[in-house]
Formats: C-alpha cells, sequence, structure tokens
C-alpha cells in the first residue's frame, strides 16, 4: 500500500514537472520588446550583425519560405 502511493505520488511530480518544462505556466512569450507574440500577426524583424556572403535579409523578403531560425550563445 505504501509503495503504491509513493510511486503514485512519484508520477504525479514528474507529469508536473514535464508539464512545467513542455508546456509553460502561461501566456504568451514575450519578444525583444517585451510585448507579448501574437499568433496570426507579422512577426518582429529579426536584426543581427554585419552579413558575410549576403546582403542582410529581411522576414518580408522570405515571405511565402521555409525559413529556420536558430538562437545559440556563447559561454
Amino acid at each position: 500500500m505504501r509503495a503504491t502511493r509513493v510511486l503514485t505520488v512519484a508520477v504525479l511530480a514528474v507529469a508536473v514537472l514535464m508539464a512545467a518544462t513542455l508546456g509553460g505556466w502561461g501566456g504568451r512569450a514575450p519578444d525583444a520588446a517585451g510585448r507579448a507574440v501574437q499568433v496570426g500577426r507579422p512577426a518582429p524583424e529579426i536584426t543581427g550583425g554585419p552579413w558575410i556572403n549576403s546582403e542582410p535579409l529581411s522576414l518580408a523578403g522570405l515571405r511565402g519560405r521555409v525559413v529556420l531560425v536558430e538562437f545559440w550563445t556563447y559561454g
């Protein structure tokens, strides 16, 4: 009986942690300016450093194409 209760509590705890990690706890994620990003609206323009092999791209110029945006940092 005790082992069943401990197992049930452990499974529930893992489920809550997974829901918190994967689903988030609330609201929409803010964009760079701190505003909530809204589905169905145009994405804010992405700015970055200098480009090496081409002119800078804009999201408007990529409309209708599949775009992969990879965010990473040193450290």
